[in-house]
């Protein structure tokens, strides 16, 4: 993700980046380079170009920012929603274990909001809302020790040879 934090951009961040574009804009009008803008404004050259092509094509008012490149397709209320589904555990959607994965919350949200994401978007989904992967133990809480340490002891030099 481009943005570890989750959601891209905040609201202050964005406005300080059209402002940074509107400085270069005024730079273009002034006929300067690139490349001096670039070193000036501190951002690569490249995007100094882009701009300048949006700037040719379109003026000032297309370098303006365009808001978020997407809204959540789940509301804050439908989320809520969602939480207390997962909250009721996987069994109660008809999975015999105990593990949620971005697959069946996938299902979950289709099934119950009628809405289509892909697993990335899951994924993208719960972690812009505060949840993160997690990785089960490497043990099963219903291992029982003695009974592999004697399976190790008896069977398995049987296997070996």
């Amino acid at each position: 993700m481009r943005y570890p934090q989750g959601g891209g951009l905040t609201a202050e961040r964005q406005q300080s980046r059209e402002e940074l574009r509107l400085r270069a804009a005024e730079r273009f009008a002034r006929g300067e380079g690139s490349t001096a803008i670039a070193r000036d404004l501190r951002v690569s050259v490249r995007s100094v170009q882009r701009w300048r092509h949006a700037w040719a094509g379109g003026g000032p008012r297309s370098l303006r920012s365009q808001g978020p490149a997407s809204l959540p397709r789940l509301n804050e209320k439908q989320f809520a929603q969602l939480e207390a589904e997962l909250a009721k555990g996987p069994a109660a959607h008809g999975w015999e274990d105990q593990r949620w994965t971005l697959g069946r919350v996938k299902t979950v949200i289709g099934r119950r909001f009628h809405l289509t994401y892909t697993i990335q978007g899951v994924r993208k989904l719960l972690v812009r809302n505060g949840w993160s992967c997690q990785v089960p133990a490497r043990r099963a809480m219903e291992r029982d020790d003695d009974a592999v340490a004697g399976w190790v002891k008896e069977v398995w030099p049987c296997a070996e040879g």
